[in-house]
């Protein structure tokens, strides 16, 4: 191989040309991106960037060192096709790349409401995004989040940092039960109602009132809740479209095997846009988090150029966190339908523990702290004990 493209330049995919030098291939790299910006890093954008203490030039994920690794951008450019057979990748402007490589690390885009909004409702999901709504939350703003799942939470926590009035809609009976179950989901939800934050679950959305902009949300139960701003938090897709006539198998993402590599020779996938095996759970999973985007692409890299690739145990368990009103929720492993929850550290009421999801045949499979970074550390690897 002489020239590698690498389509998608966030996170993963500038870890991606990281690892090919690291890995000592001194061919072409080719970087295509679609925003105009050079990565930078997606979560502050519901944390420190959108409460406007740390700025874009904190968030850049490049570094001088970057100028010596003799890697190509394409930014502002969007790849539209992917001719496997002849491995050319095709641009909005017509440009064509052949290469002898591909790494898809497209990402995901914010999921949307069917229907045109109005002027103030929002997602967040770029550095655009985030600078369109931080200019919206001010004292005493009156902002709807519209999903309790993990970027709805920040924002919510980051707005009424902000003095911002925060309510939450969420169709389920709890805050992150997709993810956490009901009762953990319910025990991290009390951290809005800590701090004032209004929640209302088993309910959705029916209808955005005012026109040309918001001024409510008409909930299905017939509630009004007055709006300055709306947040659509209701969850993300991968951006794979553009591969559908490819021949590469798409399946909520790019299926690929457990290195990131899929089942046409010399195409990898890394990041969101990914849908990996993963031993840790015996089953493909697709996973939204910066670890994975961090630390997927050396595997990838390793497995296109036929090298051998170490990574600590722990590595292959899923894990992400969350910052929330000046907590930190840190969860490991998965959660499976027989789980029951075992509480090893503090208690649930506080908000402050470390609870276990052992699963019906008595083993942990799951960990999940509050504030407890150094016991959550141990269990993360103690879970690695599995593979």
């Amino acid at each position: 191989m002489r020239h590698i493209t690498i389509v998608g330049a966030s996170l993963a995919g500038l870890t991606t040309a990281r690892s090919l030098r690291e890995h000592e291939f001194d061919g072409r790299i080719l970087v295509i991106g679609d925003e105009k910006h050079a990565p930078y890093d997606r979560p502050p954008l519901s944390k420190e960037f959108l409460a406007g203490t740390s700025s874009e030039d904190d968030i850049d994920l490049t570094d001088p060192d970057d100028a010596s690794l003799g890697i190509e951008w394409r930014l502002g450019r969007t790849a539209g096709a992917l001719d496997t057979g002849e491995r050319t990748v095709l641009l909005d402007d017509g440009e064509r790349i052949t290469t002898d490589a591909v790494v898809l690390a497209t990402g995901a885009r914010a999921r949307t409401l069917p229907s045109s909004v109005p002027e103030g409702v929002h997602t967040l999901r770029t550095l655009d995004d985030a600078r369109a709504l931080r200019t919206e939350l001010v004292p005493g703003a009156r902002l709807v989040v519209i999903g309790a799942g993990f970027i709805g939470a920040e924002i919510a926590s980051t707005a009424a940092g902000l003095g911002c009035e925060v309510d939450i809609v969420e169709a389920a009976a709890a805050p992150l039960e997709r993810a956490l179950g009901p009762d953990l989901g319910a025990v991290c939800g009390r951290l809005h109602g800590r701090n004032g934050v209004r929640m209302h679950l088993r309910t959705g959305l029916a209808e955005l009132v005012g026109r040309p902009r918001v001024t409510a949300v008409r909930l299905d139960d017939g509630r009004e809740l007055p709006a300055d701003v709306v947040v659509v938090g209701i969850g993300a897709q991968p951006n794979v479209e553009w591969l559908a006539d490819s021949g590469i198998p798409l399946h909520n993402g790019v299926l690929t095997d457990e290195r990131g590599l899929t089942d046409v020779p010399a195409v990898a996938a890394v990041g969101d846009c990914a849908n990996s095996h993963r031993s840790y759970t015996a089953a493909s999973m697709r996973l939204e988090h910066w670890t994975n985007a961090a630390q997927q692409p050396a595997a990838a890299v390793a497995a296109l150029l036929g090298r051998e690739h170490t990574a600590p145990a722990h590595h292959a368990v899923p894990y992400f966190w969350s910052d929330q009103y000046g907590h930190k929720l840190q969860f490991a492993g998965h959660r499976t339908a027989d789980c029951t929850i075992q509480v090893e550290e503090g208690d649930l009421d506080s908000g402050d523990f470390l609870a276990l999801f052992v699963d019906g045949a008595g083993t942990p499979v799951g960990a999940l702290g509050i504030d407890r970074p150094r016991s959550f550390g141990r269990w993360r690897r103690r879970l690695a004990g599995r593979l």
